[in-house]
């Protein structure tokens, strides 16, 4: 992950996990491609929010933020561990029925994505679903707070995909949201299920 990028949820962990939206509306539908109880890895969890409802519908989660105080944050609201880690550390191996990152892969510098989409990949289940959100674009840069982005194409994440694993999409949409430095940002999420 970019320096500058982790550097900044380090320093304004506090702010960033106050500003936090409410769970997105795209996990029920998420959850509802799983087996009941079933294990989840959620990456670049921030507050928390998302593994608060993985939590209470009764889904093994592990949670993981590639900030260290970020981590405590969300351990602390959900009083369950979270566990600081950077997505190039992932190490599993056919441990989950579900990844969730939801808007944090968009940091992953665009030569790199591939890599850590494999690394996923081996982390699932056979039939796992894994679902991701990026801001959509044709190029790479950083905001006005530093922070990095990989801004993608719908072709160009099909393609870096496909040569992470093999994979079934079963959604694909768009949508646009307000960022934490007060702009719009188009977004495209994807739902797919390791074949």
């Amino acid at each position: 992950m970019d320096e500058a990028t982790l550097q900044f949820y380090r320093q304004n962990a506090e702010a960033y996990a106050g500003w936090t939206k409410a769970a997105s509306t795209r996990l029920q539908g998420f959850l509802a491609l799983l087996p009941p109880g079933g294990a989840i890895l959620e990456l670049g969890c921030g507050a928390g929010n998302h593994s608060a409802v993985m939590l209470a519908e009764g889904f093994s989660v592990r949670a993981t933020d590639g900030s260290p105080e970020m981590a405590e944050i969300a351990s602390r609201r959900l009083g369950h561990p979270v566990e600081a880690m950077r997505f190039d550390q992932l190490d599993a191996h056919e441990a989950y029925d579900g990844v969730w990152a939801s808007a944090c892969l968009l940091h992953v510098p665009r030569d790199e994505l591939a890599g850590i989409l494999g690394k996923i990949h081996r982390a699932l289940k056979p039939s796992g679903v894994f679902y991701a959100s990026y801001k959509m674009g044709e190029d790479d840069g950083r905001d006005n707070l530093g922070r990095y982005y990989s801004y993608v194409s719908r072709e160009w994440l099909e393609m870096t995909y496909a040569s992470a694993g093999s994979w079934i999409t079963l959604s694909s949409d768009t949508n646009v949201i307000q960022s934490f430095d007060e702009t719009p940002a188009n977004m495209l999420n994807l739902v797919v299920r390791r074949a």
